[in-house]
């Protein structure tokens, strides 16, 4: 299991943080049908939902979304795969609730939210018991596993898609699914954008009374109590619907490109 960090974003190896030289200034903005309102906030940018045309033919609004830290757990895998479950070594499927997890990736445009194809998303996350793949930690190692982590290009309709699990938990964060959206522009620019979602803490209740979860007893960090998450967590809290079987989550994003 990780070692309990309350920050979440010390120093380690493959750790990408920050933006590099050259890589172009993106700011992340959410485009939600959804959700409605925007608590939190982002000190470096400005919401420019009003430059946004809600009546463009199917263009959602655009509001303001933050980034934050990668964490210590970040591994460039290069693993492109829309099922993150299985170990690919052993074929070992992680347990846990289904969760079909839809990015829909835009750049945001002077009128609309266009479609961004091309990117690179990347997801990770802990599994039911809290522990990360290939990593190394104090209790355990899971170096050479590769479960809960894979990367999606987005297509033409800047669409994304994985098939994971509900995320379990470990103290001193709340539950939470690590991303990661990175490509280049048409003139040649690199750009990179991080964040983590969340989830609504009513629905991880009830998850966790179930099999794999149900065993690791209460988790002691909830939304209220993580200070990454008061970080503007509330704008990054996957909308979750039922499916036929287990979850699904349409996140909705645009990055605002400044070369």
């Amino acid at each position: 299991m990780p070692r309990p960090d309350i920050n979440d974003g010390g120093p380690r190896r493959r750790d990408l943080l920050g933006f590099i030289g050259g890589t172009m200034l993106v700011s992340l903005f959410g485009c939600f049908r959804q959700l409605s309102g925007s608590a939190g906030g982002s000190a470096a940018m400005s919401d420019t939902s009003a430059q946004a045309s809600p009546e463009a033919a199917g263009q959602p609004t655009c509001t303001v979304r933050p980034q934050q830290t990668a964490g210590p757990f970040f591994v460039d895998e290069g693993l492109n795969r829309s099922d993150i479950r299985p170990d690919p070594t052993t074929g070992a499927v992680k347990p846990g609730l289904p969760l079909t997890l839809q990015f829909r990736v835009s750049q945001v445009g002077s009128n609309a939210c266009l479609p961004l194809a091309g990117a690179m998303v990347d997801v990770w996350h802990c599994d039911a018991a809290g522990v990360y793949s290939d990593v190394a930690d104090r209790r355990a190692s899971t170096v050479g596993q590769k479960f809960l982590r894979g990367s999606q290009v987005t297509n033409a309709d800047g669409i994304a898609e994985f098939i994971t699990v509900y995320p379990g938990w470990y103290p001193g964060r709340a539950v939470h699914i690590h991303f990661k959206i990175r490509g280049s522009s048409v003139a040649g620019q690199n750009y990179e954008f991080t964040s983590q979602l969340y989830f609504d803490d009513a629905l991880s209740d009830r998850i966790y009374a179930q099999a794999p979860y149900r065993d690791r007893g209460q988790r002691p960090t909830r939304n209220s109590n993580d200070g990454i998450f008061r970080s503007g967590g509330e704008q990054l809290t996957l909308p979750i619907a039922q499916a036929e079987e287990g979850y699904i989550g349409r996140f909705e994003i645009g990055l605002e490109l400044e070369p």
